[in-house]
């Protein structure tokens, strides 16, 4: 273990495992105490047309994702609040033609685009560097927001007619929220991919959940068992020669099933 540590690939693999603990902990205890998992599923998913446009003209895939996937969002959030079409139907169009792009930008980029599959289903020992000063950049960002704003955000999050007693405009800060929750997605895609980051912003959340009610524990216990099972993820994948997204994700789920069974065992 101690000579894969020399490696360049295993350290940046280590740092993402941290940074992305912190983005995805912060972003899905919103998303679960919001209940908007599945409007993130739809821009997860809307987001890799945004990757496909990037491999067909040349261009780093991340930034065209993040630009889809902040469109996506707002068009989202728009087409149901002026009652223009059920949010459920918004949300499952998008999903579809985000993914349709894709494949269909996919298909018009010359050669093998090997690396639009792996967007699909991750490889963590493939972020490099400039992936890791992005994602350290936006999870200061995150986390400065969230420590400077928290009682905006808990206001709009859980009661909006409350907030807008207070002066709050609890819609644009939903809006804004719900920008910030779609570049942490696109930006967290390199961990386990497209198919299974959702689990990854649900079932830790969900595992402290049964524990405890308070946000501000759901976070940090969320940021914790994502760390946890990020670097045993990592350090299994080494060993195992398995894809470490496919381990991150049986870990995140082993995770759950322990915490039922202790909560399950501590009201008998």
């Amino acid at each position: 273990m101690e000579s894969v540590l020399q490696y360049q690939f295993f350290q940046n693999a280590l740092w993402a495992s941290l940074l992305s603990a912190i983005v995805c902990g912060i972003v899905g205890a919103y998303i679960v105490v919001r209940r908007i998992v599945f409007v993130s599923g739809g821009i997860t998913h809307a987001s890799f047309g945004g990757l496909g446009l990037g491999l067909y003209l040349g261009i780093n895939p991340i930034l065209s994702a993040c630009l889809v996937a902040v469109l996506s969002a707002v068009g989202i959030g728009r087409l149901s609040r002026r009652d223009m079409v059920r949010e459920d139907s918004a949300i499952a169009g998008v999903w579809a033609l985000g993914m349709a792009l894709g494949v269909l930008f996919m298909t018009l980029t010359p050669g093998y685009t090997s690396g639009l599959s792996s967007y699909l289903f991750g490889n963590i020992l493939l972020v490099s560097r400039e992936d890791l000063w992005a994602l350290a950049l936006f999870a200061l960002i995150l986390v400065f927001v969230f420590v400077r704003y928290y009682r905006q955000i808990l206001y709009s999050m859980f009661d909006a007619d409350f907030a807008q007693t207070r002066g709050l405009r609890a819609d644009r800060w939903n809006l804004s929220m719900l920008i910030l929750v779609s570049i942490a997605l696109v930006l967290s895609i390199r961990l386990v991919g497209i198919m299974l980051l959702m689990s990854l912003l649900t079932l830790p959340q969900s595992t402290i959940g049964l524990f405890t009610s308070r946000f501000r524990t759901i976070v940090l216990g969320s940021i914790l068992l994502i760390l946890v099972a990020n670097v045993l993820g990592l350090v299994l994948s080494y060993y195992l020669s398995i894809p470490s997204g496919v381990i991150i994700v049986l870990l995140l789920f082993g995770m759950m099933g322990l915490g039922r069974l202790i909560r399950s065992l501590s009201k008998r």
